[in-house]
């Protein structure tokens, strides 16, 4: 078990503090689990390498949890979530999955109504019966069928991240070669169905591999080999070196994007394929080792992965002006992120750290503000004491923190912190955190009169949206984005992969209308720092340039944005 599947321990001791609460257990216990779950996933070495010894070490981590995580390690679980589960009804813990409910609510479902599962609880919400439960209602009765409704529609989608890491592990045990992601994950699309790789590896060296690994072989053959890994369908397709090009560009674009290249080649007087472009005059097939030939013998400029969607890109690429695309070594800083100030892990002096390594020159500290319940965010006399730990933090780092929140956007539009409090700050997101099921009128005008308070700079998450957990909230988002033109408000692309948000067809419309895109991660713990990479590639499909995006500004520039 390596680094990388410390997110999977963490997971597990999460569920066990989860399965407590529903079962209204001891607090302190509840507890004890939630901070080992948190020191885990915060750990930067392998909890698989760590003695018990080296684990008692580690802050957040007591002899019992110690004893769960080896057990973990070693069988996959351990004697606490096996005790649990068999205290319950199996179907039980799915109803954590659904949007807006957590163990108190799962809890009075099962105990007040013998709620087990959520065919129960569509068929309870449907017939009105939550509303009966002291402390729900019948908007509660709406919000878990919106959010029911979703949970059916993921079909099976992986996120961006989750597909990305389940095609390294492939890739880190066949044998040594040139491989490429295609597809959906090649494009960076926020929701990923099959995973496709190709390799000039010949298949009679990586086959043998695949089947050590696979769950399922569905299909064994010398181009093409299907299995299932980890409950995800894996595609490999073998290509000679010679038409690697015609191959990885055939598996890359979209579908209406490969048919606007083959019409190009027919009207050229060739036939495009996997194996490269065929001559129908000499029935020659020329081959193409590397993408840009067969790009070159189309009449085209490159069109980078991201844009292969059929949105005008291939006009574009006739006329040699298609966008040079923000990348993220043009990234100077990150503009979201949050300390131990509100729910973030780390304190001030680590999050400038972090960004000394990372080579930034600022990170924004966006702590919630306190209007926000769902964390402990600070007041005014909280950001007070932290703008000047900010302060003094800085005198010691070349990255620079910068003096932020994340204020809320009330419900009538008003923030959570008065103006008085926000003018000191260096920049300040406004999102909205609550009543997301607005009208589309109500919503919309919610966060144009945030973005008409001067104090704004940056709109944080516009569309609310959970990936494959919560809808977009109902914004009017040409409104909102003249809305941000006018008022010279930022918007953020959220690069948590959960969100990414907004995304690439609105990051597109935004910048077409001058509007300026702020990159943020949203992080709250040191690995998700990491996370810019997914707002870059999703920026990237939305056509932005580097000087689209708010934090390829140095310093200064970014400061005389936000005056």
């Amino acid at each position: 078990m390596g680094r990388g599947e410390n997110a999977g321990v963490a997971d597990q001791l999460e569920q066990i503090a989860q399965l407590l609460l529903i079962m209204d257990e001891n607090t302190f216990k509840i507890r004890a689990y939630q901070r080992g779950a948190e020191a885990v996933r915060q750990s930067l070495q392998p909890i698989s390498s760590m003695s018990r010894a080296d684990l008692l070490q580690v802050r957040g981590i007591g002899k019992g949890i110690a004893d769960a995580i080896i057990s973990i390690v070693e069988t996959g679980t351990c004697n606490e979530l096996e005790s649990l589960m068999e205290k319950i009804p199996p179907q039980l813990p799915e109803l954590l999955e659904i949007d807006g409910i957590g163990p108190k609510t799962v809890q009075k479902l099962w105990r007040h109504l013998n709620i087990t599962s959520i065919q129960e609880l569509e068929a309870a919400a449907r017939s009105h019966r939550i509303r009966t439960i002291r402390g729900l209602g019948d908007k509660k009765e709406e919000e878990i069928l919106r959010a029911i409704a979703v949970h059916k529609n993921r079909s099976g989608r992986m996120l961006l991240s989750e597909a990305e890491a389940i095609g390294e592990e492939i890739i880190s045990v066949l044998p040594p070669g040139r491989y490429s992601f295609a597809g959906s994950l090649r494009r960076g699309r926020s929701t990923i169905g099959d995973i496709d790789i190709v390799t000039t590896n010949p298949a009679v060296s990586v086959n043998p591999r695949l089947r050590e690994i696979a769950s399922e072989m569905i299909d064994e053959g010398m181009k093409k080999t299907s299995i299932f890994f980890k409950g995800k369908r894996i595609d490999i397709r073998f290509a000679d070196p010679a038409e690697y090009g015609a191959t990885l560009l055939y598996l890359t674009g979209s579908k209406e994007f490969n048919i606007r290249l083959r019409e190009r080649a027919i009207s050229r007087g060739l036939r495009l394929n996997e194996y490269g472009l065929l001559d129908q005059r000499t029935k020659e097939l020329i081959k193409c080792p590397d993408e840009e030939m067969v790009f070159r013998r189309l009449g085209l400029s490159f069109v980078p992965p991201e844009l292969r969607e059929d949105r005008g890109e291939v006009a574009r690429a006739e006329s040699d002006t298609l966008p040079f695309l923000v990348e993220l070594k043009n990234i100077r800083g990150d503009l979201h992120a949050h300390s131990t100030g509100s729910d973030g892990t780390m304190t001030i002096s680590e999050m400038a750290g972090l960004g000394d390594q990372l080579s930034y020159e600022y990170i924004l500290c966006s702590d919630h503000s306190a209007s926000l319940g769902v964390a402990r965010g600070l007041s005014p006399e909280g950001l007070k004491r932290q703008d000047h730990e900010i302060e003094i933090v800085n005198r010691d780092h070349t990255c620079q923190i910068l003096k932020g929140i994340e204020v809320d956007i009330l419900s009538d539009g008003r923030l959570g912190l008065p103006d008085a409090v926000l003018s000191d700050l260096d920049c300040v997101i406004a999102s909205i955190h609550s009543v997301l099921h607005q009208d589309t009128d109500s919503i919309t005008r919610r966060m144009i009169t945030a973005m008409e308070n001067e104090h704004v700079d940056i709109i944080g998450h516009p569309t609310g949206r959970l990936i494959g957990r919560r809808e977009p909230s109902s914004i009017d988002m040409p409104r909102i984005l003249a809305a941000a033109r006018d008022t010279e408000t930022a918007l953020e692309l959220n690069a948590s992969p959960y969100r990414l948000d907004l995304d690439d067809i609105y990051l597109k419309n935004a910048i077409e209308l001058g509007v300026t895109i702020a990159i943020g991660t949203d992080a709250h713990r040191p690995l998700e720092y990491a996370h810019m990479r997914y707002g870059v590639l999703t920026a990237r499909r939305g056509w932005c340039r580097a000087d689209d995006i708010l934090n390829t500004k140095s310093i200064n520039e970014l400061m005389d944005f936000c005056r």
